[in-house]
C-alpha cells in the first residue's frame, strides 16, 4: 500500500478548468442539494466573482473536500459551501481545509453561517457565534464571526 497524497489547491473563478468546476459543483450538488435535501439555486452567481477563491482538497486525485472566500460589499471575507465528500467525512479534511482558508484571508475578520451543528468545528478555528439561529431551507444555521487576527510581533 502506498501513502496517500493530499493535497490542497485554491483558484479564482478564471483558472478553473471546466472538469474541476464540474467536479466541485458536482460534490456540492450531491451533498446541499441531494443529501440533505435542499433544492436552491446552488448557482448563485458568485463563484464568477473576481475576488471569489475556491479552495479543495484531493486524495490521490480524489476531490475530498471544498470550500471558497467570497469578499462581501463590506469588504469582510465570508467563507461558505463548505463540504466534504461522504467518504472523506473524519479525516480532518475540512478542518485542513479552513485551515489554509484562514491562513489566505490573512488577519482580516471573516464571517460564515454554520450549519448549527457544525459551530463547534467552526469554533476550533476561532469563530464565535454572532446572531442568533435561524432555519434556511429547513436546516438550522448560525451566524458566525472570527475578528481580525493581530499580527505576529517578532521578539
Amino acid at each position: 500500500m502506498h501513502p496517500q497524497t493530499t493535497e490542497i489547491r485554491t483558484a479564482l473563478f478564471a483558472e478553473l478548468d471546466a472538469r474541476t468546476f464540474h467536479d466541485l459543483l458536482k460534490l456540492r450538488i450531491d451533498v446541499f442539494v441531494v443529501e440533505q435535501n435542499c433544492p436552491y439555486p446552488e448557482l448563485d452567481g458568485r463563484d464568477v466573482e473576481p475576488g471569489t477563491r475556491h479552495l479543495w482538497s484531493t486524495d490521490d486525485g480524489a476531490l475530498m473536500a471544498y470550500l471558497r472566500i467570497l469578499t462581501d460589499p463590506d469588504g469582510l471575507a465570508r467563507i461558505g459551501r463548505v463540504v466534504a465528500a461522504p467518504a472523506a467525512r473524519g479525516g480532518g479534511h475540512a478542518g485542513r481545509l479552513m485551515a489554509a482558508a484562514l491562513d489566505l484571508i490573512g488577519d482580516r475578520p471573516c464571517v460564515l453561517e454554520a450549519q448549527s451543528h457544525l459551530v463547534a468545528f467552526y469554533a476550533r478555528h476561532g469563530f464565535t457565534v454572532s446572531g442568533p439561529e435561524y432555519v434556511e431551507d429547513g436546516i438550522p444555521h448560525t451566524p458566525m464571526r472570527r475578528d481580525a487576527q493581530p499580527a505576529a510581533i517578532d521578539v
